[in-house]
């Protein structure tokens, strides 16, 4: 059954690219002469190769984590997500995302299908200066990586075609709404006034959210949980992704200017603060300072601060990262591993902190550092900010992890989600892939 579905996809793919220009309606006239800047073009090319980069830096980061047994398929996963999700987004992941809105909820899902009126003559109304294929270029790297985001929660125990089945699923019904209602002008959240200047709920949220959900269904591991394979290539991607989160958080200015560089400045200092503030706290508590641990740290710092990232002062920033920090090392430490096995503890960390970040914007955002927030933050005297805030943040919540518990439960009445006992013993590089270290 599932060769057949797999060659009807390739033959599907194969017959409408193919015959493109009669089946879709393609501008094949001269284009307009229409200016674009080139330097904040040049900077958002950039941007979104480092954007890109992040996922296999994810791949190392969760890989490094599990056992020995499972590295090639837990990065496997990260990688599969660039090629899925790619073809997805051009296919309609975009339409649906930033299509024209229908109640504020989801794009018009053929608007731009197959990328359909998506070229380098025209713009996206809020990044005006860039060519709008280059705009949804870069918005398909935040949907890569935020299904890669939830495959930690449910490490060396899933098989790898309900993940794929997941993964698709997830970016049509939970990312693409969520996407549309937080950054599209006739969004729910954006029309509320909610800030998110690059993906708190977006990405971080939901992808903590629905590794929660993944962690429940699944149930826990069998046997002696593993050592980690290699703290090196955990150093490695913590690397790749403070490095990749650079076009992350400056890129969603969407020009090489001055609110870019802000944006640089407080993901720089948040990653910093959150990796002390880590690391000083293992040792608070009797641990010793660890590579896992300052790894781990400066992620968290990194998810925080995306939703604030040009919203708030230096200083500001600062605190964001460290008091995140805190809290999610709290939450790691206190988190039910005896009854929810959150294997690489995405919840804790992506789920925590991208929750901190959307909270604490709404008590640092500033006028000064960006004009377009139209209400200041709490330590600002204003209150509206904070409660649009709070209120997005409950919904994202439930819609993720209600929606996400759906899917899994959908996902395993089609195939079954978890490897059988002796598979999961043997590891998954050998059970599913045929391959080892």
């Amino acid at each position: 059954m599932r060769k057949i579905v797999l060659s009807v996809i390739l033959i599907t793919l194969l017959v409408l690219t193919f015959l493109s220009n009669q089946i879709f309606t393609i501008n094949l006239e001269a284009p307009q002469a229409v200016t674009f800047d080139t330097g904040d073009t040049a900077w958002m090319i950039v941007a979104t190769a480092l954007v890109l980069l992040m996922t296999p830096g994810l791949g190392f980061f969760y890989g490094g984590m599990v056992g020995k047994k499972n590295v090639i398929s837990t990065m496997l996963q990260s990688y599969m997500a660039m090629v899925v999700v790619t073809i997805l987004w051009v296919v309609i992941g975009f339409s649906l995302s930033f299509g024209t809105s229908i109640n504020g909820l989801i794009g018009n899902p053929t608007e731009f299908i197959f990328f359909n009126g998506v070229g380098t003559n025209t713009a996206w109304s809020l990044a005006p200066t860039i060519p709008l294929l280059l705009f949804a270029l870069f918005q398909a790297k935040f949907a890569i990586i935020t299904p890669a985001l939830v495959t930690g929660a449910f490490a060396e125990r899933i098989r790898f075609w309900a993940y794929m089945l997941f993964m698709v699923l997830f970016i049509l019904l939970i990312y693409a709404p969520l996407c549309h209602m937080t950054w599209h002008p006739e969004g729910l959240f954006f029309k509320m006034g909610v800030l998110d200047f690059a993906g708190g709920t977006v990405v971080h949220m939901s992808a903590g959210w629905a590794a929660l959900a993944g962690a429940m269904f699944l149930g826990k591991r069998k046997g002696q949980k593993s050592n980690p394979a290699r703290i090196t290539y955990v150093l490695l991607g913590t690397a790749l992704l403070w490095f990749g989160w650079f076009g992350f958080n400056a890129g969603s200015a969407m020009g090489a200017n001055g609110l870019a560089v802000q944006a640089l400045g407080t993901t720089t200092v948040a990653a910093a603060a959150a990796a002390m503030g880590w690391v000083f706290m293992d040792k608070i508590l009797g641990h010793k300072l660890s590579a896992m641990g300052a790894s781990i740290g400066a992620v968290v710092g990194l998810v925080a601060i995306t939703p604030a990232a040009g919203f708030v002062s230096i200083p500001h920033a600062i605190f964001i990262g460290l008091f995140s920090s805190l809290v999610s090392n709290f939450a790691v430490s206190k988190f039910p591993k005896g009854k929810i096995d959150d294997a690489l503890d995405v919840f804790a960390c992506h789920g925590v902190g991208g929750m901190m970040g959307m909270l604490l914007t709404g008590v640092f955002a500033s006028k000064a550092i960006n004009p377009a927030v139209a209400e200041q933050g709490l330590v600002f005297g204003e209150t509206a900010l904070f409660t649009h805030q709070v209120i997005a943040l409950l919904m994202v919540s439930v819609f993720a992890f209600v929606g996400s518990y759906i899917l899994f439960f959908i996902v395993n009445k089609i195939t079954p989600l978890r490897v059988t006992e002796e598979k999961e013993e043997l590891g998954l590089d050998i059970s599913q892939h045929g391959e080892f270290l």
